[in-house]
């Protein structure tokens, strides 16, 4: 059977590079013993590698061309090729609710959308893995006060380690991609529920972000509702959002549910 063609409607670049392959395989060895879901396999070049560990794997793809190659070349996964978009999944119904772990080489232009489905999930995935652009891998994992510190670092390490693992080149894709790719790894951390309103939580974030360099005295009032009633002379309401840290975030998220 022929190759698969890339589609750049769908954001793909297939790795080439084996050995990069069985690194990032190799991820998923922190959260033994439970599936595996990976998306988007294309032609398998990860899949052939996580088909080793011993464990349950299925994986998801959109791609009809693709889910056709895979049924081909990994007849022992037949039955475990879904051939659907992953953004519109049930996720508690691949493997009957039980916690699995969520790798692959994922498409760049729907990572963060991604990784937003799985902090819905976050009590099934125990452990994410996989490659992504590298300025994006950077913003999951950047701490309170550096420039790229924003939304998805605060909402994905309320709820899980991120781990910055190793870079990828250019030249391991077909066809390459414009920018460096990182192989990242995100753990469930201790948490099991903010002291907050975790709704208000996410909704204050993306609104002090999404004017990130204004106080957020200025933010608040411009974009919550009520927000203007809160304390003026609060140490918060001079701060820029990159320099709070997550609990302080959750103080927010309560100060802000005081006036609303």
């Amino acid at each position: 059977m022929r190759n698969v063609k890339p589609k750049k409607n769908l954001g793909q670049h297939f790795l080439v590079d084996l050995s990069v392959a069985r690194r990032i395989a190799d991820t998923v060895d922190a959260c033994p013993d439970i599936p595996i879901l990976e998306i988007g396999p294309g032609m398998g070049v990860l899949t052939q590698y996580l088909t080793t560990k011993g464990r349950e794997v299925k994986a998801v793809e959109i791609d009809r061309e693709s889910v056709n190659y895979l049924n081909e070349q990994y007849p022992q996964l037949r039955d475990n090729i879904i051939g659907d978009d992953f953004l519109r999944m049930d996720l508690t119904e691949i493997f009957g609710g039980r916690p699995f772990v969520l790798t692959g080489n994922y498409p760049y232009d729907i990572s963060s959308q991604i990784f937003f489905k799985m902090l819905d999930y976050k009590a099934i995935i125990p452990c994410c893995t996989g490659m992504i652009q590298r300025e994006v891998a950077l913003r999951m994992a950047a701490s309170p006060g550096n420039k790229t510190y924003g939304i998805l670092s605060v909402l994905i390490q309320a709820w899980y380690d991120v781990e910055y693992l190793f870079t990828v080149e250019p030249d391991v894709f077909n066809p390459p991609p414009k920018v460096q790719s990182a192989v990242i790894r995100m753990t469930r951390n201790s948490t099991r529920q903010l002291d907050c309103d975790e709704a208000l939580f996410r909704r204050v974030v993306k609104a002090v972000f999404n004017q990130r360099r204004k106080m957020l005295r200025v933010s608040l009032r411009q974009l919550i509702p009520g927000a203007a009633l809160l304390v003026s002379d609060h140490p918060f309401m001079t701060r820029r959002p990159e320099q709070l840290s997550i609990p302080e975030f959750v103080t927010l998220t309560n100060l802000v549910e005081e006036v609303l």
